[in-house]
């Protein structure tokens, strides 16, 4: 489950992924959020937190990812992954360097941090 959360910045998403991720959630949430963003503004800074209770992606919701990622390869200006989990933190790691922005990975515990970041 994807849900968005508000209280930033206008030019900042930020979502927590919950459970299992879903294509749905993808397609009902994340991408409609993200496309109405870039209306509004060239490049979209974004917060991504998997709380503690994520337990995967379905893979209908990796296909969705890779797509508005490859979509919008040039749209992001920062993206801040909040994860303690270390299959999520070392894929940020490693396929990073193909997101035009900047990213960074924080734990859970530096949501606080990651907001100031993805702000600055």
């Amino acid at each position: 489950m994807i849900k968005q959360i508000q209280g930033l910045p206008n030019n900042i998403l930020w979502f927590e992924a919950t459970e299992t991720v879903t294509g749905e959630d993808y397609e009902t949430v994340l991408i409609p959020a993200v496309e109405a963003k870039l209306k509004e503004y060239p490049k979209v800074r974004m917060i991504y937190q998997l709380g503690s209770g994520f337990s995967g992606y379905s893979m209908e919701a990796m296909w969705d990812d890779t797509k508005i990622g490859l979509k919008h390869l040039r749209a992001w200006e920062k993206i801040a992954v909040v994860s303690d989990t270390d299959w999520i933190r070392s894929a940020v790691h490693i396929f990073g360097f193909a997101i035009s922005g900047h990213i960074q990975v924080f734990n859970n515990d530096e949501l606080a941090e990651a907001k100031r970041w993805v702000s600055e």
